[in-house]
């Protein structure tokens, strides 16, 4: 089997079309065409169905793409290894992450400091993308993944915390009961649907004076005394031990979240991702410590 051929057709399966993966390889399209032609008659099947919005692939074309896109990517990993040792790895890491994640920005920094010569892309979004069609190497998600195609590597499992500032207690006592939530000032996370806190196994549906999707406007708002409210534990544990926050109604504690770092099962980690799931790793420790409300 012709390598050349295999990697052109990697590309057309990569970008969704010949002319797309002929400017990506900077080949003449009737090259790139010929080339593909020639692949598919030597295996003896049809690899790529054509049409006017471009090409697919057909169920011999997955499975010839699950296996040399693979090897492809373990062969310029090893070239890269013979090149530059892990110590000096120069290049560029795209990453994903959710919005207010504050903890992360000081793993970010800690890591180009030690790779001072990985230029990291940071795209910030509570959308879940696509990591191929979006260009990211390696993606941050909180919750379950369920996501076929994905390796997931768990980082932390935490849970978050609803809060409210003491003088919001101080002017109408503490809730005695998750119910007892009903007659507070309620702001919620939220993309416009309806939100409902899971407190120890009882459903509640607050009455939310405000909905957002940015926590650190929720943890805002909970400061100045205006909501009762959820954050998660990194928002939240510094002010609680300062004071400046108190936790409601422990005994009902919200489910617990995960925090995973994902990658395409499909695609080899390069030396770079792997340098970068090894590092975050060992700051495990850190984000629980960060996460921590005990005084």
């Amino acid at each position: 089997m012709d390598f050349n051929a295999v990697r052109m057709f990697v590309s057309v399966a990569q970008t969704g079309s010949l002319s797309a993966a002929a400017e990506r390889l900077n080949i003449p399209l009737p090259t790139l065409s010929r080339r593909i032609r020639e692949l598919e008659q030597q295996l003896k099947v049809q690899l790529l169905e054509r049409s006017v919005r471009g090409t697919r692939l057909t169920d011999s074309g997955t499975r010839l793409y699950e296996h040399a896109s693979r090897g492809i990517e373990a062969l310029i990993e090893g070239q890269q290894a013979v090149i530059s040792d892990q110590a000096h790895l120069k290049g560029r890491l795209r990453l994903s992450l959710p919005p207010s994640f504050e903890p992360w920005w000081d793993v970010l920094s800690a890591f180009q400091r030690r790779y001072p010569q990985i230029q990291v892309s940071v795209y910030t979004t509570e959308r879940r993308i696509d990591l191929i069609e979006d260009g990211v190497d390696v993606a941050l998600r909180v919750g379950m993944i369920t996501h076929e195609t994905m390796v997931a590597r768990r980082m932390l499992t935490y849970r978050h915390v609803l809060v409210a500032s003491p003088a919001l207690i101080e002017r109408m006592g503490a809730p005695g009961s998750v119910e007892a939530l009903h007659g507070y000032p309620c702001a919620v996370w939220s993309r416009g649907s309806k939100t409902t806190w899971s407190l120890g196994g009882v459903a509640f549906e607050p009455d939310a004076m405000l909905s957002t999707n940015d926590y650190v406007h929720l943890r805002s708002r909970a400061l100045v005394g205006d909501v009762v409210t959820e954050l998660p534990p990194f928002l939240a544990a510094s002010a609680i031990r300062e004071g400046r926050l108190i936790a409601l109604l422990p005994e009902h504690p919200l489910p617990e979240q995960q925090i995973n770092l994902l990658y395409p099962s499909h695609r080899h980690p390069s030396a770079i991702v792997r340098a970068y799931l090894d590092f975050s790793q060992g700051y495990m420790g850190y984000l629980a410590e960060v996460s921590s409300t005990a005084g």
